[in-house]
């Protein structure tokens, strides 16, 4: 065998080595491949993404930016208000200023001024009593009671509205008298009713304690008008409610006397006097005498 065939041969043999290993390698080198391949596409796509999350916010703030001077050129505000204590050059924006003003003011103090500026005082008070001289705690609800007393409070109240809206309200609505006038016409119908109900002697304690000399009665402040209606709307209430009181308590009285003689001390009077009250109640309209004396006392029909 000469030099050359065993060159030959053993580059043979090398080939056939070279091949087997190269089979072997080739998944390897394949998932190699693969995952090279795969690498710089999920890079690339990571890089686009940050991208776009820069670029598309700073692109719309850019078209919200230009367009924001063109939106407010076009826009129409459907009116200004300005409660500040700069100055304003429309008279109609400060004049919606003072309206609104004056309307979160009223709205706050509305309950004030219905409960102690009215007749709903008195008239709520005595149908409490009534109901307590029923011995039915629950029944008229609270609900229906002051909803009673506020219709009838309205229809008390409805002559001096009236009056005040012909004498205040509109002429200042019609801009004919300033605003101090309007309060002061309002103001005056209002002491006119609450004199004309309170005690002389309940208002003459207010002013004493007011240090205030002889004054009439037309220049009387509210701050001494109002408390003083209100003790005297105190006072004729429970009178009222007392009044309500005996008819019921006598009954409640003949109803134990007659238990006791018969010798059931066991019952309650109670179960016996609830039915005479009510059926007492019904057969002499007792919410028809109750409402007209209600309406009577303030003088006003």
């Amino acid at each position: 065998m000469n030099s050359q065939t065993l060159h030959d041969r053993r580059r043979t043999n090398w080939l056939r080595e070279w091949s087997r290993q190269s089979t072997h390698r080739l998944p390897e080198r394949a998932l190699m491949g693969s995952a090279s391949e795969q690498r710089p596409v999920a890079v690339g796509g990571g890089r686009l993404r940050r991208w776009l999350l820069i670029a598309l916010p700073a692109l719309l703030l850019c078209l919200f930016t230009f367009d924001a001077p063109a939106q407010a050129a076009n826009s129409i505000m459907p009116f200004k208000v300005n409660l500040g204590v700069e100055g304003s050059n429309q008279p109609e924006d400060l004049d919606l200023g003072i309206k609104l003003l004056f309307v979160i003011t009223l709205l706050s103090l509305a309950p004030s001024i219905l409960l102690l500026m009215t007749c709903f005082t008195r008239i709520v008070i005595v149908l409490a009593f009534v109901r307590t001289a029923l011995s039915l705690p629950g029944s008229p609800s609270n609900q229906i009671i002051i909803g009673l007393a506020l219709f009838m409070t309205y229809f008390i109240m409805a002559p001096t509205w009236d009056r005040i809206k012909t004498e205040a309200v509109d002429p200042y609505t019609a801009r004919e008298i300033s605003s101090e006038a309007a309060m002061e016409n309002a103001t005056k119908h209002i002491r006119t009713f609450m004199l004309k109900q309170a005690r002389p002697k309940d208002v003459e304690l207010f002013v004493a304690m007011a240090r205030m000399g002889p004054t009439a009665p037309e220049d009387l402040p509210l701050r001494v008008v109002i408390p003083g209606f209100i003790i005297s709307e105190l006072r004729t209430a429970f009178q009222m409610g007392f009044l309500l009181f005996v008819p019921f308590i006598l009954i409640d009285l003949v109803v134990a006397t007659v238990l006791m003689s018969m010798g059931m001390m066991m019952m309650p009077p109670m179960v016996i006097s609830l039915p005479l009250k009510i059926l007492l109640f019904v057969l002499v309209d007792g919410w028809g005498l109750i409402i007209r004396s209600l309406v009577t006392s303030f003088g006003v029909y």
